[in-house]
């Protein structure tokens, strides 16, 4: 029994932290370890009930403490409550006072607060401002003061509004000349001459200009509208003296401007047509170019042969000369084979003037059918868009339209100048047959009356 208590202290020493630092050789150093464990142990144990003893004090303390402020608060929020509710009643004694005493002049506070504030907005949107930047803030800070109910506006504030109302009255009227900063197409800001004509356009020399009124800044179209008749406009207006010159304003401000500038100009709308459009300029250049050169020929042939119709020396350069020549080749013959020596002539010099006429009339027709077709697709294509999006937005539609029908534009474009250059060769290419043949005719009808 003594054995089995022996090593249940050993085995509660072994795991204690004395042991672990310091290690008992003999029974007597192990009784002398426990011995010293045990003092230790009660030194911390009554350290730890000092400490908590005077936390309990200090606790007790800090209670006290909060109870008290706790009191005193509560005492400051009575005193509080009564200052408010004295304060309230003396603010509305005030306040009637004040109702009383403004009278008819309530009212005209209130209208002019709601003007100060239509104005700031239209003066904000307006192209004056670029001139007068100054009018915003004042008419701010006045709606603000005469809301505040606190204070009332001066005479002087009250007849800068109406000024600023009559000067933006007048402005709009003037066509004005100044120096501004200006923000062109690369991002750069730098201070340039322009002309504002009323409030309805801003432009430089040449180049019309935006104004943005989020940010206050004047900035260069990016692209300009299409057309010297707008751009030389502007010139005019910036360059004029006294005198009246032609330009055309937009009133509503911008809207007509935009339009102007997003129609798509002539490569654009070729654009549109896609490779169907492109095939069909192709085609058109391809028969216009044959038209071009196949009657440059026959006016030339045509001078030639009617050279020689008032020529007695017979020239082999021409064609009625080559016809003429095969007579002049077969005199001896009999009429039957001279006619078909003249017909045979008359036939080998009909296709050359014929030659390219079969291919302008085919390019004439098959360019409507072309831009037909690329009508067709672009239809396809702008339902097929309808399906998927529906019908929400009108653009899309007219846009997948407007391109649809492009190509039929490029197609009769191509086919007017085509049919009418098919007519013009083939009416001299049928002048110079009638004259070959005529020529033909009568040399065979002399011919005959001379052998009979």
């Amino acid at each position: 029994m003594k054995k089995s208590y022996l090593f249940i202290v050993l085995g509660c020493l072994i795991t204690s932290p004395l042991f672990a630092q310091q290690s008992a050789l003999t029974i007597d150093q192990l009784l002398e370890n426990v011995e010293q464990g045990k003092i230790n142990d009660n030194s911390e144990n009554k350290k730890r009930e000092a400490e908590f003893r005077q936390k309990r004090d200090q606790q007790e303390t800090l209670l006290s403490e909060a109870d008290s402020t706790k009191v005193n608060e509560e005492n400051r929020s009575t005193q509080l409550e009564a200052i408010f509710e004295e304060n309230e009643a003396e603010l509305n004694i005030l306040q009637d006072t004040l109702t009383e005493r403004l009278g008819a002049l309530k009212e005209l506070f209130g209208v002019m607060q709601q003007v100060a504030g239509d104005a700031r907005t239209r003066f904000d949107n307006s192209l004056t401002n670029v001139q007068y930047p100054d009018r915003s803030p004042f008419l701010e800070d006045l709606a603000k003061k005469i809301g505040s109910n606190s204070k009332l506006p001066s005479i002087d504030e009250i007849e800068r509004l109406w000024y600023e109302l009559q000067r933006e009255m007048t402005e709009s009227g003037k066509v004005v000349k100044f120096t501004t900063d200006v923000i062109d197409t690369n991002g750069s800001k730098q201070s340039t001459e322009v002309v504002r004509v009323g409030s309805f356009n801003i432009v430089a020399d040449g180049k019309y200009l935006t104004y943005s009124p989020e940010t206050g800044n004047v900035t260069e179209i990016p692209r300009q509208p299409e057309g010297r008749r707008y751009t030389s406009s502007t010139s005019n207006v910036f360059d004029a003296g006294d005198e009246k010159v032609s330009f055309g304003i937009d009133p509503t401000l911008g809207g007509v401007l935009a339009s102007l500038v997003a129609r798509p100009n002539l490569m654009e709308r070729v654009q549109q047509g896609g490779i169907v459009g492109y095939l069909v300029l192709l085609l058109g250049a391809f028969g216009v170019g044959i038209a071009i050169q196949r009657l440059y020929i026959l006016i030339d042939v045509d001078k030639k042969v009617t050279a020689q119709l008032n020529s007695d020396v017979i020239s082999t350069d021409n064609a009625l000369g080559r016809v003429l020549n095969v007579y002049e080749e077969n005199k001896s013959v009999d009429t039957d084979t001279l006619e078909l020596k003249m017909a045979e002539a008359v036939f080998k010099e009909t296709p050359e003037l014929n030659k390219g006429l079969l291919i302008i009339k085919v390019i004439s027709v098959v360019a409507p059918l072309m831009g037909l077709l690329g009508t067709v697709t672009g239809m396809i294509n702008t339902f097929q868009a309808i399906t998927l999006y529906g019908t929400g937005d009108p653009k899309l539609m007219a846009g997948g339209i407007s391109q649809a029908l492009v190509t039929t534009v490029l197609g009769l474009t191509v086919a007017i100048p085509t049919t009418l250059l098919h007519t013009i060769v083939s009416g001299r290419s049928r002048r110079v047959s009638q004259i070959i043949q005529e020529q033909g005719a009568g040399i065979i009808a002399s011919h005959s009356e001379k052998s009979s």
